[in-house]
């Protein structure tokens, strides 16, 4: 059996300590009883315990290592039990914020709401107030021709609005094909550079 001198367990101890530095002290002193325990001779009185407190030292080390592995697979079912449940908040405040929109739409359907019979209460008293049928039927003519002068001005709008829709689109087909055109007068100067430089 080969003499191991301490200026090699030494040795091995730093190549080890390079690589890992302290972060596992037991398997450094598995080593360095192994080195020992392969050092001294088979029949030696200390042979048979260095070779238990290795068995004692390796099984330390396969639990370690079980926990440690025990440990991964519970954080990452943690991790897994944090996504599902970052996952139900998510949905939750998705539908939180979808009610709260719905809300805010029924609030300004229900203000309009107000605001509409308050005006047609005012509306209603002023009419209650002005008992003079001929001035009733000029204030009725007087909102029949602003009511169609809106109508007019609305459908002004809507063909102004059609016009410049088409005005537009108009635009992007000459873009498109302009760029088309672009794209091939660049692919034809291409081509004559390849043919003059080949040539």
């Amino acid at each position: 059996m080969t003499t191991v001198t301490d200026d090699d367990i030494i040795r091995r101890r730093l190549l080890i300590d390079g690589e890992g530095g302290n972060d596992d002290k037991r398997l450094n002193n598995l080593l360095k009883t192994f080195l020992r325990w392969s050092s001294i001779k088979e029949d030696s009185d200390n042979s048979q315990a260095m070779y238990q407190r290795m068995q004692a030292m390796i099984g330390q080390c396969e639990y370690t290592l079980e926990k440690g592995i025990n440990t991964y697979e519970m954080n990452k079912q943690e991790q897994k039990n944090y996504e599902k449940l970052r996952k139900d908040i998510e949905d939750k405040i998705e539908e939180a914020t979808a009610r709260i929109a719905e809300a805010k739409t029924e609030l300004l359907l229900a203000k309009c709401i107000r605001k509409n019979r308050q005006e047609y209460d005012n509306l209603a008293k002023i009419i209650q107030q002005q008992p003079d049928r001929q001035g009733t039927t000029r204030q009725l003519e007087a909102l029949d021709k602003e009511l169609s002068t809106l109508v007019q001005t609305k459908q002004q709008l809507e063909e102004k609005l059609e016009l410049r829709r088409k005005q537009f689109m108009v635009l992007i087909t000459s873009i498109r094909e302009l760029q088309r055109i672009l794209e091939d007068d660049e692919e034809k100067e291409k081509e004559e550079e390849m043919i003059v430089c080949t040539g």
